[in-house]
Formats: C-alpha cells, sequence, structure tokens
C-alpha cells in the first residue's frame, strides 16, 4: 500500500485481543492464587496446621513468587512473552492441582512454593506484549483493565470457592482451577505472536499506530544489570512497590481467618464480605486508568500525575486501614478495608506504567525487579502476621496499624521518583 492509502486506512483493533487474552489470564491467576485463603479453613482442619505453619504455606507462594520475577521477566526479554507465558501457565496449573494432593504441612508449603515459582513471570511477561503490541497513550490504561480484572477474579473467589467446596472436596476443587489455566495457555499459544508484523489480521494503519512500540519485540541477551543496580530509579519503584504489596497481601491470606476468628462471622458470611477488598481494588485500577488524562491536563506532566495519584492512594490506604480498627460493625470495617484496597490500587497502573517507560526494550526484566521487590512485602506480610497473633493473643488491630506504617513509608519512595525517564537515556 503507498503511503496516502495507509494514512486514509482506517486501523483494525487486533491488538486488544492481547488485553483480552490478558484480562482472562489475570482473572485465572487470581483465582488460582486466592482460593487457598478460604479453603485453609478445611485444609487446616484434615493437616493439623498452627497460625505459624498457615503463614508460612502463604509465604511459601509469595517467596518463590518474588524470587523468580527477574528470571520470568528475563526470559520474555530474551525468548518472547508468548513460549514463557504457555510454559509458565502451564506449568504453575499442574502445581495448582497438585495442591489438592498435599498430604502433610511440608508437602503443601512445597507444593505452594513450585506454585508460585510458576506464577512469578505472569504479569512481567503481559507488560511485555503490552509494550510491543500497545502504542504508549494507551499502556496505562490496559494496566488498569487487567489489574481491575485480576482483582475482582480475586474478589468473587472465595463467593467461587465457597460454592464449589459445597459440591465436591477442596481437593478435587483444585484440580478443577488448574485444568482452566491449561485452556488458556493452548490458546494464547495458538493466536500470539511476539511481534504484531507476524499477525496477518494487523492491517498496516494499525501497524503505524504500534510500530515505535513494535521495535521492542527482539529479543536480546544482554540486560544491563549495572545500569539496574546503579539506578535510583529502579531501587524507588521497588521500594514502593515493597510497601504497597505489604499490607495488601492480607486481603488474599489472613482475612478469612480473621472474619471468622476475630469478628465471629461464618463461611457464608465471610466469604461474601470478602469480596470487598479485591473488588473496590479493582474499581480503584479501573478509575485510576481513566483518571491520568484528567490529572494530565490538569499537570501537564505524565510524571506529575502519575506521583499525584501515588500520594493520594498511599495516604489513603493509610487513613482507611487505620480507621477500620475502630469500627464495631464488621460490615463497616470490611467497607472500610475496601476502601483502603481502592486506594492501594490507585498507585498500581502508575507503577507498571513507569516500569514500561523506564524500562523501554527492558520492560519485562525491569517489571519483574519491581514484582519481586514487592512480593518480598507479600512474604513477609503473612508470616510477621502468624508471629504477631502467636505473640499479642491474637491482637488483629497492631497487624493493621503495621501494614498502615508500611503504606504511609510508601509516600516517601514517590517522593524522589522519576517514573517516566526511559533507564538507558537517563544513564547516557
Amino acid at each position: 500500500m503507498t503511503s496516502a492509502q495507509v494514512l486514509s486506512q482506517k486501523p483494525t483493533r487486533v491488538r486488544y485481543w492481547v488485553l483480552v487474552f490478558a484480562v482472562t489470564l489475570a482473572v485465572i491467576t487470581y483465582i488460582d492464587r486466592v482460593c487457598i485463603s478460604q479453603a485453609i479453613i478445611p485444609i487446616e482442619k484434615e493437616l493439623g496446621l498452627t497460625p505459624s505453619q498457615k503463614g508460612y504455606v502463604f509465604g511459601a507462594f509469595t517467596l518463590a513468587y518474588a524470587l523468580f520475577e527477574i528470571p520470568g521477566g528475563y526470559m520474555g526479554d530474551v525468548m518472547g512473552a508468548r513460549r514463557v507465558l504457555m510454559r509458565i501457565v502451564v506449568w504453575w496449573s499442574v502445581f495448582t492441582a497438585a495442591t489438592g494432593w498435599a498430604w502433610s504441612y511440608l508437602s503443601l508449603v512445597a507444593i505452594r512454593f513450585f506454585f508460585g515459582a510458576g506464577e512469578a513471570g505472569c504479569f512481567p511477561n503481559v507488560t511485555k506484549a503490552f509494550t510491543v503490541w500497545l502504542p504508549a497513550e494507551e499502556r496505562v490504561r490496559a494496566q488498569g483493565i487487567m489489574w481491575m480484572s485480576a482483582r475482582w477474579g480475586g474478589a468473587f473467589t472465595p463467593l467461587l470457592v465457597y460454592q464449589i467446596l459445597q459440591l465436591m472436596h477442596w481437593r478435587r476443587a483444585f484440580e478443577l482451577f488448574g485444568a482452566i489455566g491449561v485452556v488458556w495457555a493452548v490458546l494464547f499459544y495458538l493466536w500470539f505472536r511476539d511481534n504484531p508484523r507476524d499477525n496477518k489480521k494487523v492491517n498496516p494503519a494499525e501497524l503505524r499506530l504500534i510500530e515505535e512500540s513494535s521495535h521492542q519485540a527482539s529479543g536480546h541477551g544482554s540486560v544491563p544489570w549495572g545500569k539496574f543496580i546503579r539506578s535510583q530509579q529502579v531501587w524507588l519503584l521497588c521500594g514502593q512497590y515493597f510497601c504497597l504489596s505489604y499490607g495488601w497481601y492480607f486481603y488474599i491470606t489472613w482475612l478469612p481467618s480473621y472474619l471468622k476468628n476475630a469478628r465471629g462471622l461464618t463461611l457464608a458470611t465471610g466469604a461474601l464480605l470478602a469480596t470487598l477488598p479485591l473488588f473496590m481494588g479493582g474499581l480503584g485500577s479501573l478509575i485510576c486508568g481513566y483518571m491520568y488524562p484528567l490529572v494530565n491536563r490538569w499537570t501537564h506532566d505524565v510524571g506529575k500525575s502519575r506521583r499525584v495519584m501515588a500520594y493520594i492512594g498511599f495516604s489513603g490506604a493509610t487513613g482507611f486501614l487505620v480507621l477500620s480498627t475502630w469500627l464495631q460493625d464488621a460490615r463497616l470495617a470490611m467497607f472500610s478495608m475496601g476502601l483502603a484496597s481502592f486506594c492501594n490500587d490507585l498507585v498500581m497502573p502508575g507503577s507498571w506504567g513507569a516500569c514500561m517507560d523506564v524500562g523501554g526494550k527492558y520492560a519485562g526484566t525491569l517489571s519483574g525487579t519491581m514484582n519481586m521487590m514487592g512480593n518480598f512485602g507479600g512474604v513477609v506480610s503473612p508470616i510477621a502476621i502468624g508471629y504477631i497473633l502467636e505473640n499479642t493473643h491474637n491482637n488483629w488491630d497492631i497487624t493493621f496499624y503495621v501494614s498502615a506504617a508500611v503504606y504511609f513509608a510508601g509516600l516517601f519512595f514517590w517522593l524522589l521518583l522519576d517514573p517516566v525517564t526511559p533507564l538507558e537515556e537517563k544513564v547516557h
């Protein structure tokens, strides 16, 4: 086609199928990781788990998830997201099913560790796919939609697991969840291509829209680790994400136990209320994606816009989490926690958008690095909560005050962070 024909042609929208696959995978990911928080109640009875052992079961997943973030993102940068996502989704789906085969405390810890190792590469490689397939102006909104879907998948998992546990044993339920991921992996591998130019349904007009992004598709094996280590941007991104994840992990680990033991709610009522934090977190991610253009018109600076949203998010999460400890009514307390989660997720799209802008062709590795540090927060959080409960006679309020303090610390990382300048440009 001539240049004039390309300019007059209406672009296809094939690139949005990448978002469809990302959304469905985000839902599957959160179902697979959140289902144990609800199923842990029958699991602990059958395997005889103590509070600290439950903390280590939750922490085993997040430890592996953190440790394998960088390798997962690096593999996507080298091999391409297509092959890596297919392999890791099959891997973690097998270990999701294997959770139902656990015969002891130690076997459950080992299985959850291997499950976490598989899930670790998910969001860095989805971010890599977004970086290649979407123009820059669509990326933050895509991250917002994806994280909304992830949160909502996790939000309704307690209700889903509760209903499934009425129909089958918890061991069979994990096998069912594992099978869903295998189906996704096959369909994704058949459709997706690492370079949009290799998809025959993408017309020249759409290729022109994403031409700059598609140059990030080529694999490489030389990640500039020295630049990563010396970069203040990288360390600040990691620090703020640690603070963000520490408080959030409570919602997918200890929340059902809190509602049962501290609030005296039945499993069914607790499952319903447990949907609030992740549901409202999903709203936060979605609204954040749509607020960015408005904030940009006010600040005329993408970096300032991201900092504004982060300030609102971290301060709001701090305040609403503390407020939840003062409320006697369980429903009001959970609504306050939901608002804390909403504010938490106002920070998410900007954090991942910063990884795409700062990382460039190393977006997979950088997002993996950031998510690794975030999930170290997820390792510390459930284990710390277990020890706090054992040593304070089950004083849940202290766990919330600690989480609120960590949230507040996240503000200081964003005060110094440059969330837009590419790493290569800043170094040179």
